[in-house]
């Protein structure tokens, strides 16, 4: 395969694992549109419904440090396909098992999560052998970019499907996508640049080059008690519990919240909830670049990381504090576009920072930070269902978000650093 000097093999490997995040959301996310109808067929109430969106997070956590072990161990590659491969199954057997009842429902959500909860675990095992250190934030931000991406797609396809063959067929299709991803990711990539056969020696230069020292070398044992020890640590355990809180009610709820809450008919809940996920995926690519350029312009990491960090959470918080409180459909859109436009700044604070703590052991890492991280999925999701019960406030589901984000922010600008703290 041709490849010019813009284009190499590491730009290859990211550029797949942004597909692989972008099936890992739109095979996530299809059931947030698919339980409007389900719901009416099924009659489930609210906190029903919070359940069956939040049981998916019990797998997803369980699987994450062992996701992060395997990947650090035998290489990313393989662990991210079976990934991919196992919840593409689970995806397409989910109507089957809510026609057995909402038990099979349930169980078949969990093993659903346990395949995507490998997911950034094994990327940031790639990532610490392919991607020098100034080329990670954009890297991260770009892989990650699939988020918002697979969250549009799915919040944009899945109704017309609904609509035209029933909202079975959401998890027949999207399933399917994860078996083409595969074909490629197999015949395309390695797990390390050593074991690519086609990478050129100039490209494993400038990777070498690029990375800490002894970042390549094969890790000693896991340092759990030092993690646990370590307030970096902590701070990117903290940021990643707070940042998944409003990403998780918001990805779950979002399509809800514009049907229910703003009167927008479910045939156009798709295309007004897109909106903040397409500002996502731009911004996202932005704040990488900038953050890069920051690292190479001479700032201190820590100090790039704190920037960012407080810039991305600061949106957030104030865009969660205000649009439970209006009534326009599309000045609360307007809203979560702005403070998703800030908040992706995170990008270049704690959701790049493993690397920098722990390059040898970045992928343990994601996955122990990624496991309290997942917390939120069935916390955040099932007291959302529950407010909305009680109270009928989308208001208050947004403000406990907003400020869980404060928290957050407070405690990674104490604690942070961009510092290598262990080999």
């Amino acid at each position: 395969m041709l490849l010019t000097n813009q284009w190499r093999q590491r730009h290859l490997l990211v550029f797949l694992c942004f597909c692989a995040v972008f099936v890992c959301y739109i095979d996530r996310v299809n059931i947030s549109v698919a339980i409007i109808p389900m719901a009416e067929q099924y009659g489930w109430d609210s906190g029903t419904q919070g359940w069956i969106l939040s049981c998916f997070y019990f797998g997803y956590m369980v699987t994450q440090f062992l996701g992060g072990y395997l990947a650090d161990r035998f290489g990313g590659k393989l662990v991210l396909a079976v990934g991919v491969l196992w919840w593409s199954a689970f995806t397409i057997l989910t109507p089957p098992a809510a026609a057995m009842g909402i038990g099979m429902l349930i169980a078949t959500r969990i093993l659903m999560g346990m395949g995507e909860g490998v997911t950034f675990p094994s990327i940031y095992a790639l990532y610490s052998r392919w991607v020098p250190t100034a080329e990670r934030a954009r890297s991260m931000a770009f892989s990650n970019s699939g988020i918002p991406i697979g969250q549009v797609a799915a919040l944009v396809v899945a109704p017309y499907i609904a609509i035209a063959f029933g909202w079975e067929w959401i998890f027949y299709i999207f399933g399917a996508v994860g078996f083409i991803w595969f074909f490629f990711w197999h015949r395309l990539t390695a797990r390390e640049p050593d074991a690519h056969p086609e990478i050129s020696a100039a490209e494993k230069a400038e990777i070498e080059n690029g990375l800490p020292d002894g970042a390549a070398a094969q890790p000693a044992a896991v340092p759990l008690l030092a993690f646990a020890r370590s307030m970096p640590v902590w701070a990117i355990v903290v940021a990643h519990f707070c940042n998944n809180w409003s990403l998780y009610v918001l990805l779950s709820w979002l399509p809800t919240f514009v049907n229910k809450g703003l009167g927008v008919d479910f045939s156009n809940a798709g295309w007004v909830s897109m909106l903040p996920h397409l500002v996502s995926f731009v911004f996202l690519n932005i704040a990488g670049n900038v953050a890069d350029r920051m690292v190479r312009s001479g700032i201190g990491i820590t100090r790039v990381r704190k920037i960012c960090q407080t810039i991305g959470f600061g949106g957030i918080a104030a865009a969660l504090f205000v649009v439970g409180e209006v009534e326009s459909a599309w000045l609360a859109i307007t809203i979560m576009c702005v403070g998703n436009a800030i908040g992706a700044f995170v990008t270049g604070g704690f959701a790049v920072n493993h690397m920098d703590v722990a390059p040898n052991h970045a992928g343990k890492l994601m996955g122990i930070t990624n496991t309290f991280a997942t917390i939120p999925g069935i916390i955040g999701v099932t007291v959302s269902g529950y407010i909305l019960d009680l109270t009928g406030s989308w208001a208050l589901v947004f403000q406990v978000a907003g400020a869980v984000t404060v928290f957050g922010m407070v405690f990674y600008l104490c604690f942070g650093s961009g510092e290598k703290h262990f080999d």
